[in-house]
């Protein structure tokens, strides 16, 4: 949602990088490139106007100014301001200390109230709850009936006396829900209200009526955050006309510029609570001001993904797949690997997960291309293997694969791609496993540019040197093997050493640094 706003203030802040002292025109220039990126986000002028006064007047500070890095400073700034405006602190919801809990739902129609609703139900139940959903919207037609498919599918009783359609009264209905809760001992109350295409006064007065009838604990309101500048408008004639305590955001994950959500915080004075980023019932959690600034700022949302890892990853799985990468338990097979890459997609889709690391915002155009059926390819060609092929990868020969690439309906050349990068994950994983970091990282050996020794270049440093070529291997693990076993051979019977001098003969490294022309005294460093 926020992309288009993320991209533009990545711009920006590319502009102040290799500055050694922001001077004034420089934090002019910064502040109206930001006014500009989020008045493009549709966010409300008054918010706009405070925002950037807040920055401008912090980037002014002396400590900014003469900082060692200027740029750095300057999105400390914007993010802290970003927390600001979206509330700045977490806000959880309330829960009565003698039940049940009363939430009541309100806002328009199309905002998605009635499949929020069963998000929420679905969200309590996990947290340990007992969660009843109460059909009060009684106009729209199949409201009750869409509410009663998504209770079961949430595994969450619902609360329906009337049919709806028109028909019933919703005031009546919230009335005897509470009293239905405390009799089956439910400790929440999910109250779900009629919406209307737009604000008029029989919605505002019938959301009333039902307030008033059922007492709760929060009153949130729904609003689609698509709508943009109309939703700061709505929200506040919800609070004139209703009241509420927090808001709910729903379709973050659309294509919209995310003006809404920038805005509702800093208009309505109330928090935003919870966030909804997807059409699934588990697709609802708590809005984090501060997790959600560093998204915008494409810092990532590791904390989130965390979370989200630990409700959906098995334990006791996770726990075996790691001894065996550090050697304890055995070898990491094409079992295991296919066990972890399910685990990851109950985590949702790929480029949503990787859209949570810090930093892809720059490579967003791949994530949006990216093919979710390819994870399901991969699965195809290792579940065509036999049990044998997937415990012991290096015995799949040519044959084998040729075999393996009809059963899954795919090339030869895509069975020897997921070979290769298994055995390459494989090696990364257990060197990260067994504690020696990430390949390529300072000090490690790594991948070519990335710095480490046999890293290529580092830097803008020198380039290391190129080693000699060497025998060529096959890129058949099992080919290989064998030719390796022949290399052996060859070399036992030659009697040679691996240095290329004949066994047990001894040489003068004195004599022989003589003829090399090197420094005077360098030969203290032989002996």
């Amino acid at each position: 949602m926020f992309a288009t706003l993320s991209d533009r203030l990545a711009d920006t802040f590319k502009n102040l990088r290799g500055k050694g002292r922001l001077s004034e025109a420089d934090i002019d220039a910064t502040a109206r490139e930001i006014r500009i990126a989020l008045l493009e986000a549709d966010v409300a002028l008054p918010v706009v106007k405070d925002f950037v006064a807040a920055v401008k007047q912090r980037a002014r500070e002396e400590d900014v100014s003469g900082a060692l890095n200027p740029a750095q400073q300057v999105i400390k700034i914007v993010h802290d301001e970003l927390v600001t405006i979206l509330g700045g602190e977490t806000r959880r919801m309330r829960f009565a200390k003698q039940g049940p809990t009363v939430v009541m739902l309100a806002g328009l129609q199309g905002a998605g109230k009635t499949t929020l609703a069963a998000k929420m139900a679905l969200w309590l139940k996990e947290q340990g709850r007992s969660p009843l959903l109460v059909a009060c919207d009684l106009q729209r037609p199949n409201a009750v009936n869409q509410l009663q498919v998504n209770g079961e599918r949430a595994g969450v009783k619902v609360f329906a006396p009337e049919p709806g359609n028109g028909v019933g009264d919703p005031v009546a209905v919230a009335r005897a829900s509470v009293e239905e809760a405390k009799r089956t001992l439910h400790d929440v109350v999910i109250v779900d209200t009629a919406g209307r295409l737009g604000v008029d006064a029989e919605l505002m007065q019938q959301a009333a009526d039902i307030r008033d009838a059922v007492s709760p604990d929060e009153v949130l309101f729904v609003v689609d955050a698509m709508i943009g500048q109309d939703a700061v408008g709505t929200a506040q004639a919800f609070l004139d006309g209703v009241g509420y305590d927090g808001v709910v955001l729903t379709k973050l994950d659309g294509d919209a510029r995310g003006g809404a959500a920038l805005s509702i915080r800093q208009v309505t004075g109330r928090p935003v609570m919870f966030a909804s980023a997807g059409e699934k019932l588990s697709d609802f959690d708590v809005f984090h001001p501060d997790r959600m600034a560093s998204r915008i700022l494409d810092m990532g949302d590791v904390l989130t993904l965390i979370e989200q890892a630990e409700k959906t990853f098995d334990q006791e799985q996770a726990l075996k797949a790691a001894e065996k990468l550090s050697g304890r338990g055995g070898e990491f097979t094409l079992d295991d690997f296919l066990e972890q890459m399910q685990q990851v997609r109950k985590l949702g889709s790929m480029s949503k997960i990787l859209g949570m690391l810090p930093g892809m915002g720059q490579m967003r155009e791949q994530l949006e291309n990216f093919d979710e059926r390819e994870i399901d390819r991969i699965q195809a060609i290792i579940r065509s293997m036999t049990p044998a092929e997937r415990a012991n990868p290096k015995m799949i020969d040519g044959s084998r694969r040729a075999r393996i690439a009809k059963g899954s309906g795919r090339a030869v050349s895509d069975v020897n791609s997921l070979v290769d990068r298994f055995f390459e994950a494989r090696k990364m994983m257990m060197q990260m496993a067994r504690g020696g970091g990430m390949p390529g990282m300072p000090g490690m050996p790594g991948m070519p540019g990335m710095g480490g020794p046999g890293g290529g270049k580092r830097g803008k440093g020198k380039q290391q040197p190129k080693k000699a070529k060497g025998r060529r291997v096959s890129g058949n693990p099992a080919k290989a093997a064998q030719e390796a076993a022949q290399a052996k051979e060859k070399a036992a019977a030659a009697g040679g050493n691996p240095f290329g001098m004949p066994d047990g003969e001894d040489v003068d490294y004195e004599k022989a640094a003589a003829n090399l022309n090197l420094p005077k005294d360098f030969s203290k460093f032989l002996k």
